[in-house]
């Protein structure tokens, strides 16, 4: 449940940035179109020069996508969550200092992060690409554990001198 919530998440907020949730102004939408959401991005990174934020927004909104997508997916999670967590913390601490410390709180994002930290350290990711390669890995495996087994239990029943020739 926590990769999907996570992976729906990144892809909304990219879908809120491209206007499908409707234009700015509508309730329920943060910004409604990309330039809404580049002068938010200008608050949350004060750090950044003017003509860095469009590389700062297009870099968090294609990590978002990958992210997203590849947690919905369930590839690559251990790497995804990580990545995630990271991306996340560094929004909540955008949000703490170009908002102040109540508007990541009251939206969750710390938990977001810790959320997917929490996941990047889960042994199994059911119902995902990543378990069913590790199914067909692990089925492989043991095909190959199997032959070489009949191979030396056959080599072992030859008689003597046989192999000589």
């Amino acid at each position: 449940y926590l990769r999907i919530a996570l992976g729906v998440g990144f892809l909304s907020a990219v879908a809120d940035r491209f206007g499908l949730w409707g234009p700015p102004g509508t309730p329920r939408v943060a910004w409604g179109n990309f330039n809404s959401f580049l002068a938010y991005t200008e608050r949350l990174n004060p750090w950044f020069p003017q003509g860095w934020i469009p590389a700062v927004g297009w870099t968090a909104t294609i990590c978002e996508v990958a992210f997203g997508a590849a947690l919905l997916i369930g590839y690559r999670t251990r790497l995804a969550a990580l990545l995630s967590g990271l991306l996340t913390l560094a929004f909540a601490v955008g949000m703490a200092v170009g908002l102040g410390v109540q508007a990541p709180l009251n939206n969750s994002v710390f938990a977001g992060s810790a959320g997917a930290f929490l996941l990047a350290e889960a042994d199994v990711y059911p119902l995902s690409l990543d378990s069913w390669r590790n199914r067909a890995r692990s089925a492989a495996r043991k095909d190959v554990r199997r032959r070489e087994d009949e191979s030396s239990a056959s080599s072992a029943i030859r008689p003597a001198g046989r192999d000589r020739d």
